[in-house]
């Protein structure tokens, strides 16, 4: 497959080793060769690496099993999920969904991406509902321009949200870039 269209959670071997891309950005500076900057993590060694290639190179790809799983719940040896055709629960290792945890409750359905039946990658679901925390009150009358506040979500997430928004309520936020969208 071309470099530049490979996309964020596929599986590729580089160098005869199996990884997983965490981001990928595809960058044509100028009059120059085409160019794809791979954020790469090792799927055995769970290390990050960087890799930069053209656009034009070829990429060997691997396919993974994808499977509809279930997020139950985080312990100290990783985030548990269970296949919700076999009912089987999987420990996923910390690193394998970093940051990314923080959009994720216990009974959120994803899809789980398989190699030789091991949790290697995922796709969140494009957007999440949760609940205000906390946040500042918001100020009357502040309606004329868009001004955002701070505020944390029940997972600990820290979003920016409208004035008119307060602890309690329920609010949709975008898994991809972690904006708030609306009320739920």
């Amino acid at each position: 497959m071309r470099a530049s269209d490979i996309r964020r959670g596929q599986a590729v071997v580089m160098d005869g080793k199996l990884f997983v891309v965490t981001s990928a950005d595809h960058n044509t500076p100028g009059n120059l060769r085409a160019k794809v900057q791979f954020k790469l993590r090792d799927v055995i060694k769970g290390t990050i690496m960087d890799k930069r290639v053209g656009a034009t190179d070829d990429i060997e790809t691997v396919n993974l099993d994808r499977r509809q799983v279930e997020y139950l719940y985080s312990d100290n040896d990783g985030h548990v999920v269970m296949d919700l055709e076999t009912y089987d629960q999987t420990s996923v290792p910390k690193e394998t969904f970093a940051e990314d945890i923080l959009y994720l409750k216990p009974n959120t359905q994803m899809m789980a991406l398989f190699y030789n039946s091991k949790v290697i990658s995922y796709e969140l679901p494009k957007t999440v509902d949760m609940k205000v925390t906390d946040t500042s009150p918001g100020i009357k009358g502040a309606t004329a321009t868009n001004q955002l506040k701070d505020a944390t979500l029940e997972t600990g997430l820290k979003t920016r949200v409208p004035p008119f928004i307060e602890i309690g309520e329920i609010i949709r936020v975008n898994t991809e870039t972690g904006e708030y969208l609306s009320r739920a």
